[in-house]
C-alpha cells in the first residue's frame, strides 16, 4: 500500500475506470493501458495506487516559455499572437527522432511546482494572448492542461494543443469547451508501419478518429508531417495523407511539411532534402489543399500565405516571424476578394521569446 501521505499530494487522474482486482484501465489515450497496483501506464506519468489512477505530473512544469503561436506551428490561428507554452515530462510515444527526448523520454517525475493559477498569471504577466501545451504529450499531462485552460478561458486567453493526436474521443470531448486549437502532428506522412518501427505506435488509426472528432467539436486545426529520410519520405504515403485531409476535414486546413533534423537516436540520419520537401508541397497543393508550408527553412517561399484564389502573397514570413500581413480587416484577399480561412485578429508584434523556467 502507498503511504497515505504521498498519495494525498498527488492528484487523481480523469478518464479511467476500475477493472478486476486492483487494476485500472486508462482512458485518456489510445493505448487505454491497463494498469496493475503500483505500475505505471506506457507514459511513466500515469500510476496505479491503491486501485486509483493518479497523475504523477499535475503542477510539475519542466518547461515554461513564451513563444510566437508561429512555432506551434499555429499560421491560421490568432497570427502575431504570443502563448505561454508549458510542458512535463512523459509522452504515450517512443520516437526515435524526438528533439525534446530529454523531457519526453524521461523517467524520473520531477518539475517545478506551476500550479494552474500561476500559468495563467504568468501568460498575462507576459501580454501572452494565449496558453499552448506544448512539447511534450499534452495528453499525458490533461489534468494540469485541463485545469489550467479552464482558468484561463476565464480570463480571456485561449488555449491550443500541440499533440500527436494518440487521444481518446472521450478526452477530446472533455476538454473541448476550453480547447480552441489544436496542432496534430504525423510523422512520416502516416505509414503505419513507420509509427510501429520509428515511434513504437501500434496502430495510427485514432489520429484519425481524434480528428474527425475535435473536427465535431468545433477546434481549430493545423497539422504537420514530419518527413523522414529513408525511414518516413514516401511520397505516395503524404499524397495519401494530403487527400485524407481533403475529404475529411477540408481543403483549407493549413498543412506544414516539416524538415527533419539528426536528433535523439537517428543522428546519423541527414536532414530531409529541400527538393523532397518542395515536391511534398507540390503533391499537396495538387490534392487540392488550399495552405501548404514549408517548415524548418527559414526564408523559403514555402513559409509565406498565398491567396488560393489569386495567387497574390499576403502573409511573408521568416521563420516565426510576420514581415509582412497584406490581408484586410475583415479577413479577405486585397486584390479578388477571397476570404481566407484564418481564426481571430492578427496581432503585431516583433519576434519574442522568454525562458521562464
Amino acid at each position: 500500500m502507498q503511504d497515505h501521505t504521498e498519495v494525498k499530494a498527488l492528484k487523481e487522474a480523469m478518464l479511467y475506470e476500475a477493472v478486476e482486482g486492483d487494476m485500472v484501465k486508462c482512458n485518456l489515450c489510445a493505448r487505454r493501458c491497463v494498469i496493475k497496483e503500483g505500475q505505471s501506464g506506457f507514459c511513466r506519468v500515469r500510476k496505479n495506487i491503491n486501485g486509483k489512477l493518479y497523475s504523477l505530473v499535475y503542477g510539475k512544469a519542466v518547461s515554461a516559455a513564451v513563444d510566437p503561436i508561429e512555432k506551434k506551428p499555429l499560421f491560421h490561428f490568432h497570427p502575431g499572437s504570443s502563448v505561454m507554452s508549458i510542458a512535463t515530462v512523459g509522452c504515450n510515444f517512443r520516437c526515435k527522432f524526438c528533439d525534446n527526448w530529454v523531457i519526453s523520454q524521461e523517467e524520473e517525475i520531477y518539475g517545478k511546482n506551476l500550479p494552474p493559477s500561476r500559468v495563467v498569471e504568468l501568460a498575462l504577466k507576459y501580454n501572452c494572448q494565449g496558453i499552448s501545451y506544448t512539447y511534450t504529450e499534452p495528453t499525458i499531462f490533461f489534468e494540469y492542461a485541463y485545469e489550467t485552460a479552464k482558468i484561463a478561458k476565464e480570463k480571456g486567453l485561449f488555449n491550443t494543443f500541440v499533440t500527436n493526436g494518440y487521444m481518446t474521443p472521450e478526452a477530446i470531448k472533455t476538454i473541448a469547451t476550453y480547447l480552441d486549437a489544436a496542432t496534430v502532428d504525423f510523422k512520416g506522412s502516416a505509414n503505419p508501419e513507420f509509427y510501429r518501427k520509428i515511434s513504437a505506435v501500434p496502430s495510427v488509426e485514432p489520429i484519425f478518429e481524434s480528428l474527425m472528432e475535435m473536427k465535431r467539436q468545433g477546434i481549430f486545426i493545423e497539422i504537420t508531417n514530419l518527413i523522414v529520410p529513408k525511414y518516413g519520405d514516401s511520397m505516395e504515403d503524404l499524397r495519401k495523407l494530403a487527400k485524407w485531409i481533403v475529404d475529411n476535414l477540408g481543403p483549407e486546413t493549413p498543412f506544414h511539411i516539416l524538415r527533419f533534423h539528426p536528433d535523439y537516436q537517428l543522428i546519423d540520419v541527414p536532414s530531409t532534402p529541400l527538393e523532397t520537401l518542395i515536391k511534398a508541397r507540390e503533391i499537396a497543393l495538387e490534392e487540392g489543399l488550399h495552405y501548404v508550408y514549408i517548415g524548418n527553412v527559414p526564408g523559403h517561399e514555402g513559409e509565406n500565405t498565398y491567396c488560393p484564389n489569386c495567387g497574390e502573397l499576403l502573409i511573408e514570413r521568416y521563420g516565426f516571424t510576420i514581415l509582412n500581413w497584406k490581408i484586410t480587416s475583415n479577413g479577405k484577399c486585397p486584390n479578388c476578394g477571397y476570404k481566407l480561412n484564418i481564426i481571430g485578429e492578427y496581432h503585431s508584434r516583433g519576434f519574442q521569446q522568454y525562458v521562464v523556467l
